[in-house]
């Protein structure tokens, strides 16, 4: 087994200006790699390069291994964060599996990796933030206020006159799941939940995109911010790829956040899609509200995420079941509030509640087993915990759904539903068509008259695997 390690002996000193900074993806393009983003409705959007220390885990243990190297990073520090959302954080995340980065795309990524980066810009409500970070018993103080000066006037410099770059365009598809292979899979997993071996089971599904152009990075993150402001975006460059992966996305699903002794998570699970018109939209979302099929699906997750926090729990309390709406999806959601009745740390947590029955499924063991079955590709990060810890064991993590690998020509997405003893193989296809979307919408050229179906197989050349 691997142990979780800091690059670096830990000794941290941080530093922390506001700046005038021209716009993010400015910035973005003008900081080298590798670069981290992380961004939720409830947090700043923090922009992440260079790595002052990089933890890694691999194995069982790879949950308590980054938290105790997280712990030794911040255990002994000079810290100066001039506002909070600018103080040092390490940003990551875990492979949803043992085993699950084996295979492309995602040999570049451990199955466990936080960075503290060297230089943080954070665009906050009350202004814009440049951190320092350095580590080791040769950071001083005065070489990272020197740094810092630099890099103030470095940034404040940048030019910021390019014009976003349009969407790459998609020249052909390739699903890794064929229709055939994929009623099969549901048929048998729905055969194991009606004979009692299972409550539900997660399938999911890849799609390989070959892009007609480079993959523009900070364009997509700033469109999915536009369309997606409401959900968690994050951005994930690994350290000596030379062929520049990332895995990205904009997911709904928060998976938990830890604030002092409160946390905050959510149940997310059941779908439909978004109406033509406001009448048809709202059609479904009462439509959805009233499914059996969903219904059930959606309080096997939130009684289990319920159970999950009880033995950290001083109190839970749940929300009315209400439906959320995205720009392509409505999900049934429960917001799950606790109090913990000692102090945690947040990964403590995170162990506890991944994978929730929203990606994984009930029982969790027998439903891992269904899925590595099942399914014939790699799932790596794909609905797996990702986010941030700080000094004080605190930190928020969402499920890393809604999601992709992007290399510069080339992005494998991933979409996953829920099944239960009703689920038709048909309708579950097309949920996963569904919740490509996000993600293709920001690929496609929608401009050349060939992209808009692409979701379905409908326009551009899709193959498939038998």
């Amino acid at each position: 087994m691997e142990r979780a390690r800091s690059t670096s002996s830990p000794s941290l000193v941080s530093r922390t200006v506001e700046i005038d900074a021209p716009a993010f993806a400015a910035v973005f393009d003008a900081l080298p790699a590798p670069r981290t983003t992380w961004n939720a409705p409830d947090d700043a959007l923090v922009l992440g390069s260079g790595a002052a220390a990089t933890l890694t885990g691999r194995g069982a243990d790879r949950f308590a291994d980054v938290r105790t190297a997280a712990t030794d990073l911040f255990d002994s520090g000079d810290v100066h964060a001039g506002t909070e959302a600018a103080r040092p954080r390490v940003f990551g995340g875990f492979a949803f599996h043992v085993g699950s980065c084996d295979g492309d795309p995602w040999k570049p990524f451990p199955e466990a990796r936080f960075v503290l980066p060297r230089v943080q810009v954070t665009f906050a409500d009350n202004g814009i933030w440049l951190t320092v970070n350095a580590i080791g018993a040769n950071a001083s103080v005065d070489d990272v206020e020197d740094r810092l000066e630099a890099e103030a006037e470095r940034i404040s410099g940048i030019d910021a006159t390019a014009e976003r770059p349009a969407r790459p365009g998609i020249i052909a598809s390739h699903r890794t799941t064929s229709r055939e292979a994929w009623r099969t899979g549901v048929e048998a997993a729905v055969d194991r939940i009606r004979g009692g071996d299972l409550q539900k089971v997660v399938l999911a599904q890849a799609l390989e995109a070959e892009l007609s152009a480079p993959f523009p990075r900070a364009a997509t993150l700033e469109r999915l911010a536009e369309k997606y402001p409401d959900c968690h975006r994050y951005y994930f460059e690994p350290d000596g790829d030379d062929r520049g992966s990332a895995f990205f996305g904009a997911t709904p699903e928060r998976l938990v956040a830890l604030r002092g002794r409160t946390v905050e998570t959510d149940a997310l699970a059941g779908t439909t899609g978004r109406g033509e018109t406001p009448e048809e939209d709202e059609w479904l979302s009462r439509e959805l509200l009233d499914d059996a099929k969903n219904v059930h699906e959606h309080q096997l997750v939130a009684e289990t995420v319920c159970d999950q926090l009880k033995p950290f729990a001083a109190s839970i309390s749940a929300g009315d079941r209400r439906v959320r709406r995205l720009a392509t999806v409505q999900h049934l959601h429960t917001p799950i509030t606790a109090e913990l009745d000692d102090d945690r740390h947040v990964l403590e947590l995170v162990e506890a509640l991944h994978p929730t029955p929203a990606v994984g499924g009930l029982p969790p063991d027998r439903a891992l087993d269904t899925i590595r079955e099942a399914e014939p590709f790699d799932r790596g990060w794909y609905a797996a915990p990702v986010g941030w810890i700080d000094a004080a064991g605190n930190g928020a993590f969402a499920v890393a759904i809604r999601s992709a690998v992007a290399r510069p020509r080339r992005a494998t997405l991933f979409a996953g539903v829920g099944l239960v003893a009703d689920s038709d193989p048909d309708r579950e296809w097309d949920e996963v068509q569904l919740k490509y979307r996000p993600i293709l919408d920001e690929l496609e050229d929608v401009s050349d008259g060939r992209g808009e179906n692409l979701g379905t197989a409908e326009a551009a050349e899709v193959t498939d695997d038998t």
